[in-house]
């Protein structure tokens, strides 16, 4: 454990996937630290070429890095594209964390996920359960390449001495998120078929699967704010899981973002779908004995996120990039 804080103030730091939802997340936080904040589209630099990375981590020799980027999508995307959600994440993390150590960087943040976990694994899910059990078969290559991003920062700060961390964030919400109508999570799918019945004046809403699988939610704020607490105090090759400790089933979440969005028409499931995960519930014990608890409830960062929502569909509709609402 780290005795001393890690200063972000006057540092220069790397947030890789800065237009995704967590790096966003990240860069509004970060805009209080008084850090000098890097970043590069991916049609300037993609992080999945090694030469190209290298010679990038060369050239700009950052101070700290929050690795957030990384393929990522929902149940049926983890499922139809296995060896893009494999390939992409291993280059990344690979790439990422090794520029870094050679190029001189004092501290890296790798981004993880609760998917890591072994599919029945006790809940709630602690740290130390990693690789104990087989993992959920959908999103399996996922979390085959997120396991190995944690063992690679964990080696380099065992063979080198790199002050290197991870994280496990659980379900993520908030603005930036992925609409897609069938990539996309558990929290945007819901959001933007409610929104979409509303507004066409639709009867009906289909659930994705039986709707009895339990999960945790976190506002992507408050995983930002987690992450810059963790980076300035925590030093320790074990990861840490960000979450709220809470949960509910799909089944209760679908009916607080209907009440959100001003949905008042029927739900059904569809159980040709397939459910995932039985229940994906963190503990955060270690979290909070490190001083952080979130402070976002569900249902607030369920209106913030559907406010998002509106503001998003706004301006992508000025952009003539137009979907429904």
């Amino acid at each position: 454990m780290a005795t001393t804080a890690f200063e972000l103030k006057g540092k220069t730091v790397f947030v890789a996937g800065h237009r995704g939802m967590v790096g966003s997340a990240l860069m509004r936080r970060l805009a209080r630290e008084q850090a000098d904040l890097l970043t590069v589209s991916r049609s300037e630099l993609d992080l999945r070429e090694q030469a190209a990375v290298n010679a990038w981590f060369a050239a700009k020799r950052p101070q700290a890095v929050f690795l957030a980027a990384a393929k990522v999508g929902g149940i049926v995307a983890n499922n139809m594209l296995r060896a893009e959600f494999l390939h992409d994440n291993l280059a990344i993390s690979s790439n990422v964390i090794h520029a870094a150590h050679a190029n001189g960087c004092e501290k890296l943040m790798f981004f993880g996920s609760s998917c890591i976990y072994p599919r029945l694994a006790p809940q709630p899910l602690r740290e130390d359960s990693i690789l104990t059990g087989p993992l959920e078969p959908t999103n399996e290559p996922y979390a085959i390449a997120k396991i190995a991003g944690i063992k690679m920062a964990q080696a380099y700060r065992s063979q080198y001495g790199a002050d290197f961390i991870s994280v496990m964030p659980t379900n993520l919400y908030g603005p930036g998120d992925n609409y897609h109508p069938e990539y996309s999570h558990v929290v945007a799918a819901l959001i933007r078929r409610f929104h979409e019945a509303k507004i066409s004046g639709g009867g009906n809403v289909v659930v994705w699967g039986t709707g009895t699988p339990r999960r945790e939610f976190l506002y992507v704020d408050d995983l930002a704010d987690a992450c810059i607490h963790l980076m300035k105090t925590y030093s320790s090759p074990e990861p840490v899981n960000i979450g709220t400790g809470e949960d509910v089933s799909i089944a209760e979440f679908a009916l607080m973002v209907a009440a959100a969005v001003g949905y008042r028409g029927g739900i059904s499931f569809d159980i040709s779908r397939p459910d995932g995960t039985p229940r994906k519930l963190l503990d955060v014990g270690r979290l909070s004995g490190l001083g952080w608890h979130a402070t976002t409830s569900l249902e607030d960062g369920i209106h913030l996120a559907y406010r998002a929502y509106r503001t998003e569909s706004d301006g992508r509709r000025q952009n003539d990039s137009p979907i429904a609402g």
